[in-house]
């Protein structure tokens, strides 16, 4: 017997459907939907305990969204042969649903809660990353967990001068902007994407565009709520509360607390020490014997403080570090200062430092992806290291969490908009940022050193990249706002807004955006961003002042390359038997040697650090593929002697007749000591059969003819 299905459907505006349906799978979940879009299909499933740990007082929430290889007909590679750890794309859309989703539970809910979304189903047609913030959304839906949604995501680009809600990939890839959108029905909870440096309206308007959606999508979920009966969600205390200890501490710290923000101080750690000195102090005055809960003073403290600090800035427009709103740190920085690198830079903008090197490789070196749904090369890719010590801090290296993939890719999204396309750059480009301190904004620290790393390196990108983070902090009952430029790392923890962009002089390639906070207007929106785009240009005069364009030529070390278009059928020529003729020019030259077959002809690209390896390397291969010419004289090599004449190599891989007659003018009687094997000697090509192919030599035409003897002339 069929399960009682409860559906409801979302119809885009050009006609496409997305169904979501419950209460036919994973039943013991708190929630779960399957949401629907031609043949792709997500499941979404949230599991959620009744009473938050021991001392938690936050949302200890984790988001996975996984792919089944299954989904698209495929098995997976490697040697398990089935799906392990999240891939960097799974994790990139696992992060976009968390940070949409996490701001929507209620700030004293603490009960460990579990989100999977699984594609069980793809389509081509159809991308399945902007199906999941709403697969996860529905799934709370239709719980009984407390949670103030529902959300949605949409992909919005913009394609021919038109927005198009979800995309189809084929449309996406002429898009001029690109960015996933999450909201609710009142207002924007995140953005993430990428542009060809448009300007800030336009990305403005495309963010309106993707909310008008997400509404109606907001409000069929309320609809399926409602069908469900789970209107009603569960009750919860999660949180001590000891009304007369916050009184008190608020009493006594919230001036002391202001005073000190108050201080500016521009030395992170001064400031943090400062900080907890007061908070010493207040434990200290308590005594051992006291009525109040301990576990309290530090969340109360951390609530008094962050009041402190914000109203300083609401109040006095003031920030911690003594700067004006709209100023950005002091910056320095260096390129080559690595010497063995291809490129390399130093970027330091207050005290955030970003280490960035930039290597130059083969196709070899390309990264292989090899997804359920998505597959290929990349040739461009950044990646982003966060080590302990760049806060001070004591962590082991377990390799890149979740942060570090985030950030990356929102570095790697920022550069690769000015990079030379794959017909003009023959390279595979590695960027790799190590941070090795950090107060704020070491994802755009890493996008201002990449760009000083290419041009360093002399990839010859379009423009340099800068990018800014900006923050917010509002009070919503008196509208009172402050946008501040460039945030630390306090700042971001306190604010209301976490905004990041990154640009050229031109417009703006890519950003990332996390809100807070309720009801954002959008003219305050246009505000931070324009804000941003003076930051922006700020940071760009000062990197241009260590390095305005990329330098001309490569450094001494990095491997040349050099590129050769040859007919199809002679591939097979270059590589020979078994890839013997490539690997002996490849060996005997010292280069790397990449063939390929595009648009039905071969790309031959050659790798050397030394340009006499690749002179060598190139003359070998000319010869190869080097077309006969009637007439021509070559010098070629004795292979075999047949009683009817020699065989010779007279181009590589190419053997003629030089058949017994047309060794000389005079009388050849027998090959017995004409020729040796191996012997090199000069020939003509006199003839080519024109049905079998077959090269016919001579040597005796470019001998002197003898004179005919008297008698002969008689």
């Amino acid at each position: 017997m069929l399960p009682n299905l409860i559906t409801k459907t979302i119809t885009l505006e050009d006609g496409r459907e997305i169904t979501i349906e419950t209460g036919a799978l994973a039943k013991q979940a708190d929630g779960s939907v399957v949401v629907r879009m031609g043949k792709a299909m997500l499941l979404a499933t949230v599991v959620s305990k009744k009473e938050a740990g021991e001392g938690v007082d936050f949302l200890p929430m984790s988001v996975d969204y996984q792919e089944k290889f299954a989904a698209s007909g495929k098995i997976p590679g490697g040697f398990l042969k089935r799906e392990g750890r999240l891939s960097d794309y799974e994790i990139l859309i696992s992060r976009i649903v968390d940070r949409a989703i996490r701001p929507i539970f209620p700030d004293d809910y603490h009960a460990d809660t579990q989100i999977a979304i699984t594609l069980m189903s793809s389509d081509e047609e159809v991308l399945p990353d902007a199906l999941a913030g709403l697969a996860a959304s529905s799934a709370l839906a239709v719980s009984d967990i407390p949670f103030n949604g529902p959300i949605s995501e949409v992909r919005v680009a913009k394609v021919d001068g038109n927005l198009i809600i979800n995309p189809k990939p084929k449309d996406l890839e002429k898009a001029s902007l690109e960015f996933i959108v999450a909201g609710s029905l009142d207002y924007i909870l995140m953005v993430e994407g990428e542009a060809d440096e448009i300007q800030e309206d336009e990305m403005v308007e495309a963010m309106q565009f993707a909310h008008e959606e997400i509404k109606r999508h907001c409000q069929v979920q309320l609809e399926l709520t409602k069908a469900v009966g789970k209107e009603e969600k569960r009750e919860y205390n999660h949180e001590k509360s000891d009304p007369a200890l916050f009184d008190k501490m608020k009493s006594e710290l919230y001036d002391k607390l202001y005073a000190a923000v108050s201080k500016q101080i521009a030395n992170k750690s001064e400031r943090s020490a400062l900080i907890k000195e007061i908070k010493d102090e207040f434990i200290e005055n308590l005594g051992e014997e006291h009525e109040f809960e301990e576990s309290l003073i530090g969340p109360y403290f951390g609530k008094i403080h962050k009041e402190a600090a914000r109203n300083l800035t609401l109040n006095e427009k003031k920030r911690l570090d003594g700067r004006q709103l709209n100023e950005v740190r002091p910056i320095w920085s260096v390129v080559d200062y690595l010497p063995s690198a291809h490129g390399s830079a130093v970027f330091t903008r207050g005290e955030t430092q970003s280490v960035t090197t930039c290597t130059l490789g083969t196709k070899m070196d390309e990264q292989m992806v090899d997804g359920a749904v998505i597959s290929g090369y990349n040739k461009f890719f950044l990646h982003y290291n966060f080590p302990g010590f760049s806060t001070g801090e004591v962590k082991p290296n377990r390799g890149p969490g979740r942060r570090e993939v985030g950030h990356g890719n929102l570095a790697m999204r920022a550069l690769k908009k000015v990079v030379p396309s794959d017909e003009e750059n023959p390279y595979t480009i590695r960027v790799v940022s190590d941070i090795l301190e950090s107060n704020g904004s070491s994802s755009m620290a890493t996008v201002c050193a990449g760009s000083l790393a290419l041009m360093d390196a002399g990839i010859q990108i379009k423009a340099p990249v800068t990018g800014i983070a900006m923050g917010m902090i509002s009070d919503s009952e008196t509208g009172n706002y402050s946008i501040l430029s460039d945030i630390l790392g306090d700042e971001d923890h306190l604010g209301d807004m976490d905004f990041k962009v990154t640009g050229t002089a031109k417009g703006i390639t890519a950003c990332q955006m996390d809100l807070k906070v309720e009801g954002l207007d959008y003219n305050v929106l246009k505000e931070a961003l324009y804000q941003a785009k003076e930051g922006r240009l700020h940071i760009l005069d000062k990197i241009t002042e260590t390095l305005a364009k990329p330098k001309s030529d490569l450094k001494p070390h990095t491997p040349r390359s050099f590129q050769m278009f040859i007919p199809k059928e002679l591939i097979g020529a270059v590589i020979g038997p078994g890839g013997k003729v490539i690997q002996e020019i490849q060996k005997d030259t010292e280069t790397t040697i990449v063939i390929e077959e595009i648009d039905n002809q071969g790309k031959i690209a050659i790798f050397s650090a030394n340009q006499d390896n690749m002179d060598a390397a190139l003359a070998r291969i000319k010869a190869i593929v080097a077309q006969p010419e009637i007439g021509e004289t070559y010098t070629g090599k004795v292979k075999n002697i047949q009683p009817f004449g020699a065989f010779v190599e007279f181009m590589p891989g190419k053997d003629g007749l030089l058949h017994i007659s047309e060794i000389k003018w005079e009388r050849v009687e027998s090959m017995d000591g004409v020729f040796e094997p191996g012997e090199e000697i000069v020939v003509k090509l006199i003839d080519i059969d024109k049905r079998t192919g077959k090269f016919k030599l001579s040597r005796k035409v470019l001998l002197p003819k003898p004179e005919k003897k008297a008698e002969d002339k008689k």
